[in-house]
């Protein structure tokens, strides 16, 4: 049961997570894994599989663009939030601390 519970947390997390990743300054797909992987002292590891999919829903959704450039000697697709994902960025922020916050006064009145 708690695999469950965890596994659909986590897909409600995942979107919003890279968009405050992709927020903070264009960037591509390894390296958005590599800091949430970081950030979260290695709760979150994610696929290439699960990253590159929430990164096309994001896409199709209009809440990022990617384009190619190069780095160093390769080419690779960097992520960067539009105007709408900025807005949706802002919304689910305000979101999650009310969630959390509430979910904290419910811990902590043991």
């Amino acid at each position: 049961m708690a695999r469950s519970y965890v596994y659909q947390s986590l897909r409600g997390v995942v979107e919003p997570l890279l968009l405050f990743i992709i927020g903070e300054l264009p960037i591509y797909g390894y390296e958005i894994a590599r800091e949430l992987e970081r950030r979260s002292e290695g709760y979150f590891d994610l696929t290439a599989s699960t990253l590159y999919s929430a990164l096309r829903r994001l896409e199709s959704r209009g809440l990022v663009s990617s384009s190619w450039q190069q780095i160093s000697k390769q080419k690779r697709r960097c992520y960067e939030l539009t105007e709408k994902g900025r807005q949706i960025l802002a919304e689910e922020l305000a979101q999650w601390q009310k969630f959390f916050g509430a979910t904290e006064r419910i811990i902590d009145s043991q």
